[in-house]
């Protein structure tokens, strides 16, 4: 009897996902809740598990593929001797990467001798993580707590450090392998020295043979040293511990090209002849994109593509909140413990507009409007690996106080990369603050499928004219950008001044005017 393998949930207002990886390929037997495949959404990787124990008899949806909520995604048969259907086979692209010689998850126990590096867990909902750069090579030695290799997230990337002094022996998960919480990645011996294993790349061996520094040569400038036949210890390394980079290999070729140049022959003095500039190919890096970055662009592009988005602008003179800040700043912050910034103002004068005018906090799903009477506030937030949104939920109904609070702590969530993937759904609308990078202008994208976005930008002391005067004020450039299928013109221009006002006369919030 065979059971249905079937896309789960994906969570609010998601509704597709693309196949990442098969696990396993037919044939091969599985256990309840082993994890056959993993599906990528726009916001999250998740790992479908196995239904019961059996074989996996078909794949009907093979890696890449776009498949929707409860779709179809292969067929469970029970028992170990069933066979896969001839008919539906999986894809070479699949059988071919099903089941690896040796990948971290099946390493063998640790010889004595030895201690596992194991991948350590990476937050709540975060599944797996990719390997980075080894900083590292077999045969270099290891003090306790010394950075070993890096691995990242969709979230964040972390250092995993050496639980233990002595060698690395084993790298059993290569850079750019994906690896999951728990599984085995590498091995040290400890006490004295270790020779290199037959698991370690030959590009590592190498380095550690001729190489007396710490870190091997990056993969693309150990590639470049051996096509101009340059030995390792030539290069100094600019990188992380020493480490020698594409760009530290073009330089030494450049100083060398310079030095041949200037070398006093008789044709050269008689018909000077200018260097060659490198080629352009030598002069690049190619980097993968994370996957972060991968959704960011992915998101940020399906927003242009569907929605009639447009920008109006207006400015706010910022002088009335930055007064009463400053007046109570300190007092607000022994009272609550977090300092008082300006997002709570913003966030709080964006409700209040929001209640005005509904349109702007709605969502088109199929052929109907979705109002939404609550006001879940994503506050975009800059790291390292790139934007995250994480969400103020019914920041409507709290005070200046608790909403700065909550922002702080989602801050300190993201920054640290354990943001879950409840931190970052179900946002109605959502606010920029490109002015903390000096921003004087900008058009921020929507943050589908969320019909307006505002835009705050870098405060600075501008002219105005009151009352017949040429005066100067702290003065702030608003933009909101809106989908002009659900927000008309004058609804997203109302919006806009209802939150100047309320920003202009601070007053306007605690009366809730």
């Amino acid at each position: 009897m065979a059971t249905e393998i079937r896309v789960p949930t994906l969570g609010e207002s998601v509704t597709e996902a693309t196949i990442g990886k098969w696990f396993k390929q037919p044939g091969d037997a599985v256990k309840a809740d082993e994890p056959l495949v993993e599906l990528e959404t726009d916001k999250v990787s998740m790992e479908v598990p196995a239904p019961s124990d059996g074989v996996l008899q078909e794949i009907v949806a093979a890696e890449g593929d776009t498949v929707g909520v409860d779709a179809l995604l292969g067929s469970l048969a029970s028992g170990a001797g069933a066979a896969p259907s001839p008919a539906k086979a999986a894809p070479a692209a699949v059988a071919s990467e099903a089941a690896p010689a040796a990948t971290p998850a099946a390493a063998a126990a640790a010889p004595a001798g030895m201690i596992d590096i194991i991948a350590p867990s990476a937050g709540e909902s975060v599944t797996e993580a990719e390997v980075g750069q080894w900083y590292v090579a077999v045969g270099d030695h290891l003090a306790i707590d010394d950075p070993v290799v890096e691995l990242e997230t969709d979230k964040a990337a972390m250092d995993v450090p050496a639980a233990s002094a002595g060698t690395l022996a084993e790298i059993l998960a290569q850079a750019g392998s994906v690896i999951a919480p728990g599984d085995v990645i590498g091995r040290i011996k400890t006490g004295g020295s270790s020779t290199a294993t037959a698991t370690a790349p030959p590009a590592a061996q190498a380095a550690a043979a001729t190489d007396d520094s710490a870190v091997q040569p990056s993969p693309a400038a150990s590639k470049l040293m051996a096509e101009n036949n340059m030995a390792a210890g030539s290069v100094a390394g600019s990188g992380k511990r020493g480490q020698v980079l594409k760009g530290d290999v073009i330089a030494a070729l450049e100083n060398t090209t310079a030095a041949a140049d200037s070398a006093p022959t008789v044709d050269a003095v008689a018909t000077p002849q200018p260097a060659a500039a490198p080629a352009d190919d030598v002069r690049e890096e190619r980097v993968r994109m994370t996957r972060l970055r991968q959704t960011i662009a992915r998101r940020l592009k399906d927003a242009q593509n569907t929605a009639a988005m447009l920008t109006t602008f207006n400015e706010v003179d910022m002088g009335p909140v930055m007064e009463l800040r400053k007046s109570y700043k300190d007092l607000f912050e022994k009272k609550h413990g977090v300092k008082l910034g300006f997002m709570g103002f913003f966030t709080k004068a964006v409700c209040h507009a929001l209640k005005e005018i509904p349109a702007v906090n709605a969502e088109i799903d199929g052929t109907d409007l979705v109002y939404k009477n609550y006001a879940h506030i994503g506050v975009a937030v800059g790291t390292d690996k790139g934007l995250v949104v994480p969400v103020v939920r019914d920041a409507d109904q709290m005070s200046i106080a608790e909403i700065e609070q909550e922002i702080g702590n989602l801050g300190r969530k993201a920054r640290d990369g354990k943001l879950g993937l409840d931190d970052m759904q179900g946002g109605t609308f959502t606010i920029s603050n490109g002015g903390v990078y000096g921003s004087l202008m900008s058009t921020p994208i929507l943050n589908a499928p969320q019909s307006g976005i505002l835009g705050m930008h870098k405060i600075e002391e501008r002219p105005v004219v009151r009352n017949g005067e040429i005066t100067t004020a702290m003065m702030m450039y608003l933009a909101l950008s809106y989908d002009h299928r659900i927000v008309d013109g004058k609804e997203a221009v109302t919006f806009l001044v209802r939150v100047k006002e309320s920003l202009e006369d601070p007053q306007r919030l605690v009366l809730d005017l």
